[in-house]
């Protein structure tokens, strides 16, 4: 005989579905819901189907918004000059927590890696070149991951705008705070050589 529980099996496997999910997590997860008041649940529910709904993609930095134009882009005492460009939106709130940056973001949405099939024409690499067109920007700060990928997507895209007399330059990477140098790769060793500045 099944004593499975059909609804309780579907929220698991839904969960499940999430990247990072586990089977374990997802009837921890479960569980946690079910163990909640049903209004708590119900608000959950209501949260997750609002976020689906309402948020899209901005129609300049193609980052994510409830909005036409989002926050970001909107203001004004941000630096348009200057735009910061990264492979997806969660990027954007990891340089906003630096409260550093005052410019404005590009999100690509991936990068460019011929053996996925991905080529630039995948990628918000057209809407990027819109938005340059104006002149309005000086520089973009190609914020790409680094990896093979993100190494050939910041070389594309500085190679496009070069010619449009943009200033392209990429983050340094290198040591991290509190690393030791016993534990880095040549890589990464190599970037902070690069990378280094005057003291």
């Amino acid at each position: 005989m099944n004593y499975d529980i059909v609804p309780l099996n579907e929220l698991i496997n839904q969960f499940a579905r999430l990247p990072g999910i586990g089977k374990k997590t997802a009837q921890r997860l479960a569980y946690s819901i079910l163990e909640q008041p049903p209004e708590r649940a119900h608000q959950f529910a209501d949260a997750l189907v609002n976020a689906r709904d309402q948020i899209h993609f901005c129609k300049c930095c193609q980052g994510l918004t409830d909005l036409e134009i989002c926050r970001i882009c909107d203001d004004e005492a941000r630096d348009h000059t200057v735009v910061c460009v990264v492979e997806e939106p969660r990027d954007i709130t990891a340089f906003e927590r630096t409260r550093e940056f005052r410019g404005v973001y590009h999100v690509l949405h991936g990068v460019i890696s011929p053996l996925d099939g991905i080529g630039p024409e995948q990628l918000r690499v057209k809407e990027l070149m819109a938005r340059l067109s104006d002149g309005t920007v000086k520089e973009i700060i190609m914020a790409t991951n680094p990896t093979v990928e993100g190494e050939a997507t910041a070389s594309y895209l500085s190679r496009l705008v070069k010619p449009m007399g943009i200033k392209a330059t990429r983050l340094a990477y290198g040591i991290p705070v509190g690393g030791d140098l016993e534990y880095a790769d040549e890589f990464t060793l190599a970037r902070a050589l690069e990378g280094r500045n005057e003291i």
